[in-house]
């Protein structure tokens, strides 16, 4: 529904790919005709830093900022990092951290769970498959287009089963 306004709070530590999952759903939203509206708060002085992103889409978005029990899902890819950020999550929100054991047990290459959670992501919101493809290919060099597809589309399965 374009008219309600979805906002996802994305967490981590500096180096998770954080920024770069926030920023494949911004542009995903984007692709399906939604209004985005986006934040970045990142401590990243060094690897290792807290790191988080709002995102919020809809009609008409007019803050990028995520108050305490706004969002309606939770994309935390640290556990450690998961009790400062599921404040953020709303009462019945999607939180996506019980899925981290499994994403780092479905992937070989660790690179890869940012874009993993950012499948499991897709299935909560209602933005179309084709435009989540075409924000990957936006984001990413086109040698690791088909690999982040790929990785994308097994979350996505994962979520939906």
């Amino acid at each position: 529904m374009k008219n309600q306004v979805h906002s996802v709070t994305f967490g981590g530590i500096g180096g998770q790919g954080v920024l770069k999952a926030s920023e494949i759903a911004g542009w995903a939203a984007m692709f399906d005709g939604y209004h985005v509206k986006k934040s970045e708060v990142h401590g990243m002085a060094q690897r290792g830093g807290s790191v988080e992103s709002h995102l919020r889409f809809g009609k008409k978005v007019y803050s990028p900022l995520i108050s305490a029990g706004g969002a309606d899902v939770l994309v935390c890819f640290h556990h450690e990092e998961h009790p400062r950020l599921r404040t953020f999550l709303k009462k019945g929100g999607a939180d996506l951290t019980e899925y981290l054991d499994r994403a780092e047990a479905a992937i070989d290459n660790p690179r890869y769970i940012n874009t993993f959670l950012v499948g499991l992501l897709s299935a909560k919101l209602p933005i179309r498959e084709a435009a989540w493809m075409k924000a990957i290919e936006a984001v990413f060099r086109a040698e690791f287009v088909p690999e982040n597809k790929r990785v994308f589309l097994e979350g996505r399965r994962m979520a939906q089963s």
